[in-house]
């Protein structure tokens, strides 16, 4: 019997994508130069165009249009014609002070005891079914946009344009991929064949071949024939708009609250960095197979409303023996989070978790990902 769950992944030069780097630029650019800014960011893109809007209470003198300009360029935008061009597009910067109302609530000389900067309902998710403890599905999804992104600025991929998107189709029933689903902008007057010929050789089978699948399975390339019109020129982006794909694929509940383009006293971002933190040192320490963890904040007050959790039927310990453990390790206030992770760090780049998922990254040292709490909680098991 079948049983199939699906999840999309998108590149870098997605419409979406583009906006939320763009908004963690500004983040990175603003902290840098001013550890306790309040950033607050949105960014809108079509043809042409872009608008920077947002709430941004910093000391950081930033310079918005060449973070734009510059962000552009560095995804490969850099001709109206492929997208949108990074020297001729129009910018409109739309930025304001914070609420003062909001700073007030929000702002303490205590940063463990800092309000949370909204309100909010934040979900973490951790399985074993990987060694990073990520579904499997977005996980896949996530390695064949990248390592398109990866070839097509190496040039190796000829042809191809920044705007791409995955998706993998797995067949837990029984065990094995069902399908892949690949689209990815390319230049005009090509040899389709010998470009889908380059994507399965090269992209696809290297990526099932990491996670040791057969070739056993249906593969879509460019299903809808040519995509030559692809990102802001042929879809507009938003701040925000790919959460499935920036966290689990599907697998897990999302809250709805964006991540980019916003500092860590916005719990939507730090909170659920935490909440995979939490979930994943459980899952590592064999509390269950699977978990899911919520928690939801009042904008103004530091101590959550409610951590709850579900196990999904894969756990031997009872709820009340796991929320007693979860209560003694792990602290969510928001500025307990900023400071055991380090959030506020001028040296952290927050754009480097802008693609191919803020979770489950092995190529950098994201302090949620860490497994430092796991010997602890097999001590309270016992």
């Amino acid at each position: 019997m079948k049983k199939l769950f699906t999840s999309e992944a998108v590149s870098e030069g997605h419409p979406d994508k583009i906006a939320d780097l763009i908004a963690d630029k500004i983040v990175d650019a603003c902290i840098k130069q001013d550890k306790n800014s309040h950033v607050a960011c949105e960014v809108f893109l079509t043809e042409e165009y872009v608008l920077v809007g947002g709430e941004i209470t910093s000391n950081a003198k930033v310079n918005y249009q060449k973070i734009v300009r510059d962000t552009l360029r560095e995804i490969g935008y850099t001709n109206k014609k492929i997208g949108i061009g990074c020297d001729t597009c129009k910018i409109d910067i739309k930025i304001r002070k914070q609420s003062r109302e909001i700073n007030n609530a929000v702002s303490k000389k205590d940063l463990v005891n800092t309000g949370a900067g909204d309100q909010g309902i934040i979900f973490g998710y951790a399985t074993d079914e990987t060694k990073n403890y990520m579904p499997l599905a977005i996980c896949m999804a996530n390695d064949i946009v990248k390592l398109a992104t990866k070839l097509r600025k190496q040039k190796k991929f000829l042809h191809a344009r920044p705007d791409m998107k995955a998706q993998v189709t797995i067949d837990y029933g029984k065990n094995k991929i069902d399908n892949i689903l690949i689209s990815v902008q390319h230049d005009e007057n090509i040899n389709m064949n010998t470009f889908k010929d380059y994507i399965k050789k090269n992209i696809i089978l290297p990526t099932t071949k990491k996670y040791h699948f057969s070739n056993d399975f249906d593969l879509l390339i460019n299903p809808s024939g040519s995509f030559t019109i692809g990102g802001p020129k042929g879809d507009t982006g938003l701040t925000g708009r790919k959460l499935i794909c920036d966290t689990y694929g599907g697998s897990a509940h999302q809250g709805g609250g964006a991540m980019s383009g916003k500092d860590p006293t916005k719990v939507d971002r730090s909170a659920a960095y935490y909440a995979r933190y939490i979930a994943k040192n459980l899952v590592a320490a064999g509390v269950a197979k699977r978990l899911e963890v919520q928690i939801a904040y009042a904008i103004g007050v530091a101590k959550p409303l409610s951590i709850s959790f579900l196990t999904f039927k894969t756990s031997k310990y009872s709820d009340e023996k796991i929320n007693k453990i979860i209560e003694k390790v792990f602290d969510a206030r928001p500025g307990a989070i900023i400071k055991s992770f380090n959030l506020n760090n001028p040296k952290f780049k927050y754009s480097d978790t802008t693609n191919y998922g803020h979770f489950g990254r092995e190529e950098f040292n994201f302090p949620w990902e860490k497994l430092d709490k796991v010997k602890e909680i097999k001590q309270l098991l016992k």
